[in-house]
């Protein structure tokens, strides 16, 4: 190959090398084109309409495993009644825990020696009529149980709440964007890209070991029923606004 041949081979190839950078060039300077980011909360109040409640038993010792589960069904299975009583829809009653356990009893004498079984049995209520709540609590404990807790208040149907809280929440950023923009002399172009995020949690409420807290030679008595305050519920978005800048 001669001198020339070998010239114009090294101009062509930086010719295209030159083409090949500036296209990458271009398309690194569009893609990082110049943005502003800007975040917005919105909050909505409203009450809530469903209460969340765990109940459950947990039987004594005894002495077999058929002894323990005869115990919890034939509780439970009152448990169950007295809520349908209540009108607790068959849907919002749901197990949450079975467990069937040995029970040991340790000495350095005997060592390990199995006592018995005892069986654990929850619940999970969704309650609707949220006035029933403290009758809830009192007729189940009267049934037998003896874990009760674990309330926490939601909204059934937060669809159109969101909504609300989304649109202060993009109000707030674009007005905020607006302001600082003005003080900074920022000329902001079109919003590029939207982000959310909403977050809800609800308070858990303990109220545990009701009939147990009865008090001595009151076990077999009625538990007054609580006054439990629902109050209201918190929905919260927050979005990110994301403008080109001019």
């Amino acid at each position: 190959m001669n001198k020339s041949n070998v010239y114009l081979g090294t101009l062509g190839i930086l010719a295209v090398s030159a083409i090949v950078i500036t296209t990458v060039f271009m398309a690194l300077k569009t893609n990082n084109q110049d943005r502003f980011s800007i975040n917005g909360s919105g909050t909505v109040y409203a009450k809530s309409d469903i209460a969340n409640l765990e109940v459950g038993l947990r039987t004594g010792t005894k002495k077999t495993a058929a002894e323990a589960t005869a115990e919890s069904t034939l509780k439970m299975d009152e448990i169950i009644k007295e809520l349908k009583k209540l009108n607790i829809d068959e849907k919002d009653i749901k197990t949450t825990n079975y467990n069937l356990s040995p029970v040991y009893n340790w000495t350095d004498k005997t060592g390990q020696q199995l006592v018995g079984y005892e069986v654990s049995q929850n619940l999970t209520l969704k309650i609707r009529d949220l006035s029933k709540i403290g009758e809830v609590i009192a007729k189940t404990t009267d049934k037998g149980a003896n874990q009760i807790g674990n309330i926490n208040f939601t909204i059934d149907d937060e669809f159109a709440l969101k909504n609300q809280a989304r649109e202060l929440a993009i109000q707030k950023a674009k007005e905020k964007a607006e302001l600082i923009a003005k003080q900074s002399g920022m000329k902001l172009g079109e919003i590029k890209s939207v982000y959310e995020s909403s977050d809800q949690n609800p308070s858990p409420i303990a109220y545990s070991n009701a009939k147990m807290d009865l008090g001595a030679g009151r076990a077999e008595a009625s538990l007054v029923s609580p006054s439990i305050q629902s109050g209201q519920n918190e929905i919260k978005v927050d979005v990110t606004l994301v403008y080109e800048v001019k």
